[in-house]
């Protein structure tokens, strides 16, 4: 079987260095190229990464991008011109961002993701469920923690998670956005949704979604060990886009959640 050429962008940092790691025991791939946003006077597994540009993706069937938000439609504007597929895990788009990021899958196959886990892609998926069922009575929140390098709060997993509870509620997602608070100890429920982020040591990711009606509550959460789950999951979402037609997909499209 013929193996897929791989682009790796944001190869410095940590998603990129564990992308790097679980290739190695991955016969799919053949890794071609790695990029950064800034220049790179070492090889890394053979290549010298390099500033995002036509060339440095010319030789790669699929990018998988774990940067930031700017440096993801700088690379989304190469891919779009040069037919490449795009695998998105960057998180903390902006609104008009995350237009633009639909508007480049009319010419180009993405799937983003603001986490590639299985079971955080469930756990979205039950909180979609939970938010239905429980109904406006029920107030929400949302509660994250991250290691202290982390920059961007809420996460996109937290995100992905206030999505799950307006999507339930059939509610536009950017309407139903509460406070979004940092490092605090209690956090209120709300009609809205409130985000509480806690960045501390070298967590790898804890997510939590509560829902209370004043007389019972109901709480679903997840816990990451090893971040491998998420390269891995990156790897799985990149072979299964590799024949897809354009268009705008996530992790539940692969994983068929209805």
């Amino acid at each position: 079987m013929k193996k897929i050429n791989l682009a790796i962008s944001g190869c410095m940092g940590r998603m990129g260095h564990q992308l790097i790691k679980s290739l190695k025991k991955n016969k799919t791939f053949k890794l071609v190229s790695l990029t950064e946003n800034r220049k790179i006077n070492k090889k890394i597994s053979g290549i010298k990464p390099e500033l995002n540009s036509i060339n440095s993706f010319r030789k790669a069937n699929i990018i998988i991008d774990f940067t930031v938000p700017k440096c993801t439609l700088e690379i989304l504007k190469i891919a779009s011109k040069q037919r490449k597929k795009v695998v998105i895990g960057t998180t903390g788009f902006t609104k008009k961002e995350e237009n633009l990021i639909k508007k480049y899958s009319k010419k180009i196959p993405i799937l983003k993701a603001g986490n590639m886990s299985l079971g955080v892609n469930l756990l979205m998926f039950l909180t979609e469920v939970a938010s239905k069922s429980l109904g406006v009575k029920f107030l929400s929140k949302v509660y994250e923690v991250h290691h202290k390098h982390k920059k961007d709060y809420p996460s996109g997993t937290a995100l992905m998670l206030g999505k799950g509870i307006a999507t339930g509620r059939n509610r536009e997602f950017y309407s139903l956005i509460g406070k979004k608070y940092l490092n605090k100890k209690s956090f209120p429920y709300g009609r809205k949704i409130n985000f509480n982020s806690i960045r501390k040591g070298e967590v790898i990711g804890e997510h939590e979604v509560k829902f209370s009606s004043g007389k019972e509550i109901i709480t679903l959460n997840h816990e990451s060990f090893d971040r491998a789950l998420y390269s891995e999951g990156a790897l799985v979402a990149a072979k299964w886009l590799i024949n897809k037609k354009p268009g705008l997909y996530s992790m539940r499209d692969l994983l068929k959640f209805k």
